[in-house]
């Protein structure tokens, strides 16, 4: 148990009981290789709040706040969860509790396809940026696949400069890999032949969506909206309003883990909120 005070981005114990066996079993294989020197330190609960809290606040890693484990630790941990594929793993598992709990079966059979450009930090390396002419805007482009209830299913980054049609053949690239379930999508009018004949190729057959005549701004299309509701939590992730990682990788695990913040409160539809001070005896004068 923790003996600081909560922040709202820390995970209750219905939350954590959903991630915790999976980062659990990792430390245990570790230790039975014999990868660590000593005996672990910090709680996985902590790091696991910690990598919370810089995602859904967006603050640098260096000025995680002094009760959290040390922030090189923490992106240490977040580093090596990234390499081993352990991220996208708890990912995935809670992907198909949500979609057993709406009633779906656990693997998909539709997708919907679809980017979107961020600016990108100053510390992010021009080779892995691009200027997006229509946008105009350089940065990085976040290609993502979603199921039909929003949840990911593959995402891509590319410099910005890609087109969604060469970005779009990463993403069907990695689903048809991931989820062989899946034969059908939409995707919006972007994505040109030459995606749809690769989509084809893969197994996939994808619709192209198209605008209503005269519509100016954004508007909800069918079928395609429910990805851009995911674009919507995703930026509510404030380290995914802009791209602050140097390398592409960590930006596809900032939105894993994004999506990880949103599945476990979307399973046990519980938070834990911000601490608040026991309140004052009757007759004291509050001062907040």
């Amino acid at each position: 148990m923790i003996s600081r005070r909560a922040y709202r981005t820390d995970l209750s114990d219905a939350r954590w009981a959903l991630i915790e066996p999976a980062v659990s079993a990792w430390r245990a294989a570790r230790a039975e290789a014999g990868l660590g020197l000593a005996a672990p330190v910090h709680e996985l609960r902590e790091i696991v709040s910690a990598i919370l809290y810089v995602n859904r606040t967006g603050i640098a890693w260096e000025y995680l706040p002094h009760d959290f484990p040390p922030c090189k630790t923490v992106y240490d941990y977040y580093a090596k969860w990234e390499r081993e594929g352990l991220t996208v793993t708890i990912h995935d598992l809670l992907r198909v509790k949500v979609r057993e709990q709406a009633g779906r079966a656990a693997e998909p059979t539709a997708a919907i396809i679809d980017a979107r450009v961020v600016k990108a930090s100053s510390n992010v390396p021009n080779a892995s940026q691009g200027y997006d002419a229509g946008k105009r805007t350089k940065g990085r482009k976040q290609h993502i696949a979603t199921d039909t209830l929003g949840l990911l299913l593959a995402v891509a980054i590319t410099a910005a400069s890609v087109q969604d049609t060469n970005g779009g053949k990463s993403v069907v690239s990695e689903l048809a890999a991931a989820h062989p379930a899946v034969t059908t999508g939409w995707v919006d009018g972007g994505y040109k032949n030459g995606f749809l004949d690769h989509a084809a190729g893969a197994g996939i057959a994808f619709t192209v969506v198209p605008k209503p005549e005269g519509q100016k701004g954004f508007a909800p299309l069918p079928r395609r909206w429910a990805v851009e509701r995911t674009f919507g939590w995703l930026v509510l992730h404030r380290r995914l309003v802009r791209d602050y990682e140097t390398l592409p990788e960590r930006s596809a695990t900032m939105i894993h883990w994004a999506m990880i913040d949103n599945m476990t409160r979307r399973l046990t539809g519980e938070s834990t909120p911000t601490w608040r001070d026991d309140q004052p005896e009757s007759g004291e004068l509050s001062l907040t």
